[in-house]
């Protein structure tokens, strides 16, 4: 039953990701985390370790979370499952999209879907974010209210935005220097 559940969620992760990988983000942590399949905190690792193999970041959570309910072969089950609809659509699409493209009504959905998945990548970096550098569980222990921020965690993103925005080089060394960073001052 774990392999045919993993495979059922991450078709249903993989079908209504529309905008790449990030918008899997907030549709895995609402499938996977309540199934008690993964913890908060082991989310979020996911998240970081994903974002820093190369694939895409949903499929590659699909294959963590997968691997850490049934091995091997729910790793393969649950990657089959959300890239599935993909391989599906992109065939159904590719075949009407050419004599339809031009239609205004297809026109502005495709203006409201890039949209809403814009709004399912803030949301996604949202709740990274305020698992990385807002810090309430130290708050609550110490009242102190500085506590609340993690500021070595929160140069570091600054830091690396500013440094993307500038020099815009290869996510993969802004990741690097991350994981730098992090060594030494958190």
């Amino acid at each position: 039953m774990t392999l045919l559940s993993l495979f059922r969620v991450f078709f249903q992760v993989g079908l209504f990701t529309i905008g790449g990988g990030l918008v899997a983000i907030p549709i895995i942590q609402e499938k996977v985390i309540p199934l008690g399949w993964v913890s908060q905190e082991m989310f979020y690792n996911m998240i970081a370790i994903s974002e820093s193999t190369p694939g895409p970041i949903g499929v590659n959570m699909a294959t963590f979370v997968g691997y850490e309910r049934a091995g091997i072969p729910g790793a393969v089950i649950a990657t089959l499952g959300c890239i599935m609809p993909c391989f599906i659509i992109t065939i159904l699409i590719a075949r009407f999209f050419a004599r339809y493209n031009e239609k205004p009504v297809v026109r502005y959905a495709m203006y409201g879907v890039r949209a809403a998945v814009c709004g399912l990548i803030a949301t996604a970096a949202y709740s990274v974010l305020s698992i990385t550098v807002i810090s309430k569980d130290r708050f609550l222990e110490t009242s102190r209210i500085f506590d609340i921020v993690n500021f070595p965690a929160l140069l570091i993103f600054i830091g690396i935005f500013v440094l993307y925005r500038v020099f815009k080089k290869h996510p993969l060394w802004y990741i690097l220097l991350g994981a730098i960073c992090g060594a030494i001052f958190l």
